[in-house]
């Protein structure tokens, strides 16, 4: 769907921001406290070196609320500017009330509509497709899209090759118009593209804690609210499925691969993206990859990384941006942006 309106706006990123816990956990911890595991093996099959653990007192919405405060400074917006706050999670503070609601009350975004997105590292890129329909309705309509998890709450450290990937944190995105003359250059959000694959939903999942297996002491003594993931089956459905995602966006936006000069991707495992980014022909791309001292942040790893890039001052008015997410479902997304700054940050 294209996001530029009739009366001559665009839908934009107005402003990003991120937020990781304090607490460092290095590979060493890892290899101290996970069965075969060891820091240089950690290292050489994931690319990451340490990641951030939530607080005892730290819950998916607090992690939030401090990546949304930094992406509304940015934007110039006040919180009570926001028309709706759409949270991507799967480890959400609890079943109810959504964790968007809980954000609203501690931002004081008293005029928001708020709802929660569960569709875990594909989230946040989901999210942002809701908002660009909202903004394509209303150019006035400003959404705070925010993506964040406390997936350690829910690892099994006896599995290494889940506990070893995943660490706690939010980003976010103030999503908004920007004026669009009628023949000038495309600019801000110009597609998103989603994909599920139901029939791999098995390849990660929870088994416990809804309405099929409610908790009990049956379930939390067999594990079933640990995450459960399996590595080589998520591999193949990410390389089978994402290349052909990318490529099929970028064709139907008149792009190709070389136009592209950032590639943001969801924070899986550093060697499948560098797999992933080959395959998909994005090799001239910059990749941004903060999962070294982040690790696997669930929902919240594109936006972590694109206010990272943003952050960093990598990111430069007129470059095009791919996003892409993938994960439990199963499911996989694209969206692309010609990124643009004015006065104040990127719009």
């Amino acid at each position: 769907m294209s996001v530029e309106t009739e009366q001559g706006y665009a839908t934009s990123v107005l402003g990003t921001g991120s937020y990781l816990p304090e607490r460092v956990v290095t590979n060493e911890e890892i290899e101290a406290r996970v069965p075969g595991a060891s820091a240089e093996w950690i290292t050489d099959r994931t690319a990451i070196v340490e990641r951030r653990y939530a607080a005892p007192d730290e819950a998916a919405s607090d992690l939030a609320v401090h990546a949304a405060r930094a992406a509304l400074d940015q934007s110039g917006l006040d919180a009570d500017g926001i028309d709706f706050i759409i949270v991507a999670t799967t480890t959400g503070d609890a079943p109810i009330p959504s964790t968007a609601s809980l954000v609203q009350l501690a931002l004081g975004a008293h005029r928001a509509a708020c709802f929660d997105v569960n569709i875990a590292c594909t989230g946040f890129v989901t999210a942002l497709s809701i908002a660009q329909a909202y903004v394509a309705l209303d150019p006035a309509t400003k959404v705070l899209v925010i993506g964040t998890d406390v997936w350690t709450r829910f690892i099994d450290f006896d599995n290494r090759a889940t506990s070893v990937l995943f660490g706690d944190g939010a980003g976010a995105a103030v999503v908004g118009s920007v004026p669009h003359a009628p023949g000038a250059p495309e600019r801000g959000l110009l597609k998103v593209e989603l994909v599920s694959k139901a029939e791999d939903h098995g390849l990660i999942s929870m088994s416990a804690g809804g309405s099929r297996r409610p908790a009990s002491v049956e379930t939390v003594a067999d594990g079933g609210h640990l995450l459960s993931m399996q590595g080589r089956g998520v591999r193949d459905f990410v390389l089978d499925n994402v290349p052909g995602l990318i490529s099929g966006l970028l064709k139907r936006s008149g792009y190709e691969p070389a136009d592209v000069r950032h590639f943001v991707p969801h924070q899986a495992n550093g060697r499948l993206v560098a797999e992933l980014a080959e395959v998909s022909g994005l090799e001239r791309a910059a990749t941004h990859l903060p999962l070294r001292h982040s690790g696997n942040v669930g929902s919240a790893s594109v936006p972590v990384a694109l206010d990272t890039a943003n952050r960093s001052g990598a990111l430069q008015d007129g470059d095009l941006v791919l996003l892409t997410g993938f994960g439990a479902g199963m499911a996989a997304g694209a969206a692309l942006l010609r990124w643009t700054v004015t006065q104040g940050g990127p719009r």
